[in-house]
């Protein structure tokens, strides 16, 4: 009991303190934020690039509410235990709602799309309260952002702090990546990605520019940045769902007549309904009139075909999700180089909430002989590292033609068509950076890769990898050299 009430004496001289600092700093905000204006600037531009327009937000340690103002959220909401920073923030943004609490016992009747702690890990009393706390207003879907300094910075930020160019912080938490990781696995959370951001926080010309949109992304410079910044999503749970949700099973077919009745034959039943789409692109023998006689053959299967307008993998993709009416979207490849038996893994990583999107990957298990030419491994392996660096999700296998994501995801995908340029001739990475781009979880799940028994590929190797290497500098402008 002694103990109990010293801690609790110790938190209200603690929480006072800080107050007070916040309330005397916001008093004196104008003349405070000098060089240090960048900094912040720099940080509303990084979290513009990760938070998109109109969804729910809530900062928690908001200060004045530029950050939040600046993500323009449908709703947004400000938690901050300084009243003088909330008379501020109210006059600046009255399109906000701002509330007067401590981060450790705030409570808002809501739930959100996303909760950002900006710079505040390092100034908490009880960083695992508060990320308790968080519980009551988060959704499966919520991601949780995070930006807090990195300790190396330390001697340099009191520097600053001694010549007014920054300003001044009362001592603080020495929080590192691998802290806040394990703290958030604590209390049930998961992280999605860790990365470093801001190497020169001072508004020197054109050194700025390269410094922290290029060179912070590469080590060693990376070692040497200003703040960490983290995304987390709730741990998932086992759902239990009233009832299975449905699936559509899209599968191109250009030449492919030899294998139709073999999907038809092997195609497992999935969820509540099982739905296959196939979309027909010129074919030079007779697959849609197979397609045809196989769908009168299983009429108790839900099917339907389509004959491709355009051309292109990708384009006959984006027709079988148009058409789709279940709940989950899963890609098969009508050469039959994954098997429809390993579908059933797809669903259930979706079901159980592993993952928001599903990527099948070929190059774990060994390889029948003919099924992947060494050219294309090597494209495969290197399109597999860049990724991954780039998305900062693990991603082994970013070509592999199975897929599957919820569909409500993909409408989300859909509205950013064309974000990282209309080039994809196959939909995989327009696919994966529009799960990246929306702060999904992406898990690899790993299939044995056939060779094809029937038809030639209709990959184009030179031509596609040129087109895919366009779309990844494309993307890299986007999400990585913001």
């Amino acid at each position: 009991m002694e103990g109990q009430l010293l801690d609790n004496f110790l938190y209200a001289d603690f929480k006072q303190a800080r107050i007070a600092h916040w309330d005397r700093l916001a008093r004196n905000l104008d003349k405070q934020r000098r060089w240090g204006g960048y900094y912040h600037r720099r940080l509303r531009d990084i979290y513009r690039s990760i938070v998109k327009p109109g969804q729910r937000v809530l900062e928690i340690g908001c200060g004045c509410g530029d950050l939040l103002s600046a993500l323009k959220p449908g709703v947004g909401v400000g938690v901050d235990f300084s009243a003088e920073m909330l008379r501020q923030a109210k006059e600046r943004h009255p399109e906000l709602q701002f509330i007067q609490a401590d981060a450790q016992a705030f409570s808002v009747d809501a739930q959100f799309d996303v909760v950002i702690l900006s710079d505040l890990v390092n100034d908490l009393w009880d960083i695992q309260g508060v990320l308790k706390r968080l519980s009551l207003v988060l959704a499966p879907h919520t991601r949780i952002i995070f930006n807090f300094y990195s300790n190396v910075w330390m001697p340099l930020l009191r520097l600053a702090q001694n010549f007014g160019v920054a300003q001044p912080l009362l001592p603080q938490n020495w929080v590192t990546r691998q802290d806040l990781a394990n703290l958030l696995y604590l209390t049930d959370f998961e992280v999605m990605r860790s990365w470093t951001e801001i190497l020169c926080p001072l508004p020197v010309p054109l050194l700025k520019e390269f410094a922290n949109s290029f060179l912070v992304k590469f080590w060693p410079f990376n070692m040497m940045a200003l703040t960490n910044f983290m995304v987390a999503r709730p741990a998932p749970k086992v759902r239990i769902a009233v009832s299975p949700p449905s699936v559509s099973v899209i599968i191109p077919v250009r030449n492919e007549a030899g294998n139709i009745a073999q999907i038809f034959e092997r195609m497992p039943s999935l969820g509540k309904e099982t739905e296959l789409i196939f979309v027909e692109g010129h074919s030079k023998d007779d697959s849609f009139e197979v397609i045809r006689k196989c769908i009168a053959d299983y009429p108790a299967l839900k099917c339907k075909v389509y004959r491709q307008e355009g051309t292109g993998k990708g384009d006959a993709v984006r027709l079988g999700f148009a058409n789709a009416s279940a709940d989950i979207l899963v890609i098969l490849d009508s050469d039959l180089s994954v098997s429809p038996e390993d579908l059933p893994r797809f669903y259930e990583c979706l079901c159980n909430g592993k993952a928001d999107f599903v990527n099948g990957v070929r190059l774990l298990y060994p390889r029948q002989q003919k099924a992947m030419r060494f050219l294309n491994l090597l494209a495969n392996k290197f399109f597999s590292i860049v990724f991954s660096w780039l998305i900062g999700q693990h991603i082994k296998d970013t070509l592999c033609g199975t897929k599957a994501l919820w569909r409500k995801d993909y409408l989300k995908i859909s509205e950013n068509c064309g974000y990282f340029g209309d080039l994809d001739p196959f939909a995989d990475f327009d696919l994966i950076l529009g799960a990246a781009y929306l702060n999904l979880k992406i898990a690899d799940m790993p299939v044995r890769y056939q060779e094809r028994k029937y038809g030639r590929t209709n990959i184009r190797r030179w031509q596609h990898g040129w087109l895919l290497l366009r779309m990844l500098f494309l993307a890299a402008r986007k999400i990585k050299f913001v």
